[in-house]
This record gives structure tokens, C-alpha cells and sequence, in this order.
């Protein structure tokens, strides 16, 4: 059971999130914290849970990550470049513009989420069973999709140049207005 921290007065900033780490001890459990804009490039926030927290513009970059849970957060325009995201969930999650770039991403997991707009360039969706995922907008470019379930998914307008997609099960995606470049990537 990880310690609930409670939230301060505001907008926290990378002392305040540091402090909680250190008085608490890492990991711990972050509900109703407004992380908006903040500067958490490098904190191991490995194991931590983010409960309906609000995280817009974070910087996230080479934070780690691993085993993290986000749930009911909002994480518009957040950035995560360089950040270790393995075994991280994100469920419930308002993702749109956010940025994962140069991420290591294993076991990576994303339940009922908005990532519209999101720049996912590369992103490994293999095996996974996507639900409730809107990527409308989304660069998915180079993304792997092989033999991935789509549920109640939403890839309207988004970019899936180079994207693989053999092997997955898209009857529950919407694809929009696919072109027909794009359709050599969906193979089986």
C-alpha cells in the first residue's frame, strides 16, 4: 500500500514533489496534485501512483517512470522525452499534445485515454489490447501495431506513415478516410 501524500496550497513545484519523496518515501501515491507546467525532468518517480491529478505541460524527460500509475490525470501537452515509461499505465488519462519521445516503453499500457494530437512517432503497441484509445490527430509514425486488438479505438486523421499494422484485429477501430498509400500496411 503506498503512502498518500497530500497535496499543498497550489501548483507544485519540483522542491515540493522532491520533498514528498523524501519525507515519505519513494513510492507514493500523488491524488489531486497539480503538477501543471512543472520541471520533474530526472525525479525517480518510479512505482508512484498519480490519482485526478493535473499535469499539463509537465516536463517529464528522462524521469523514470517504471511501474507508475496514471489514472484520471490530466496530462495535456505533457513531455516525456528520454523518460523510462516500462510497465507504466496510463487509465482514464486526457493525453491530447502530449509528446513520448526517445522513451524506453516496455510493457508501456494505455486504457480509455485521449491522445489526440499526441506525437507517439515509433511507439510498440504489439500484442496489445487497445480500449477506448482515441488517437484522432495522433503521429503515429512507424508505429507497431502487429497483431494489436482495437476496441471502441478512434485513428481518424491520424498520421500511420510506416505504421505496421499485420496481423491486427481493427474491426473495432475507426479508421476515417484511410488512404489508400496507407493500405499496404494492413496486412493478415
Amino acid at each position: 500500500m503506498l503512502q498518500d501524500v497530500p497535496p499543498p496550497e497550489g501548483v507544485a513545484d519540483r522542491s515540493a514533489i522532491e520533498a514528498a519523496l523524501r519525507v515519505h518515501g519513494a513510492p507514493v501515491r500523488f491524488a489531486g496534485w497539480i503538477f501543471a507546467g512543472a520541471d520533474l525532468r530526472g525525479l525517480d518517480l518510479a512505482g508512484c501512483e498519480f490519482v485526478r491529478c493535473r499535469a499539463g505541460r509537465a516536463d517529464f524527460s528522462a524521469a523514470d517512470l517504471t511501474e507508475a500509475r496514471f489514472s484520471g490525470c490530466d496530462l495535456n501537452n505533457a513531455l516525456c522525452r528520454g523518460t523510462i515509461l516500462s510497465a507504466t499505465t496510463f487509465a482514464d488519462c486526457k493525453m491530447t499534445g502530449v509528446q513520448i519521445h526517445g522513451a524506453r516503453t516496455l510493457g508501456l499500457a494505455f486504457e480509455r485515454c485521449l491522445l489526440v494530437s499526441a506525437a507517439l512517432h515509433g511507439l510498440s503497441f504489439r500484442r496489445a489490447r487497445l480500449d477506448q484509445l482515441d488517437f484522432a490527430g495522433a503521429d503515429l509514425t512507424e508505429a507497431d501495431f502487429r497483431e494489436a486488438i482495437f476496441q471502441g479505438c478512434n485513428l481518424r486523421d491520424a498520421n500511420v506513415t510506416d505504421a505496421r499494422f499485420e496481423g491486427a484485429d481493427l474491426r473495432g477501430a475507426d479508421l476515417g478516410a484511410l488512404r489508400l498509400g496507407d493500405a499496404t500496411r494492413f496486412k493478415g
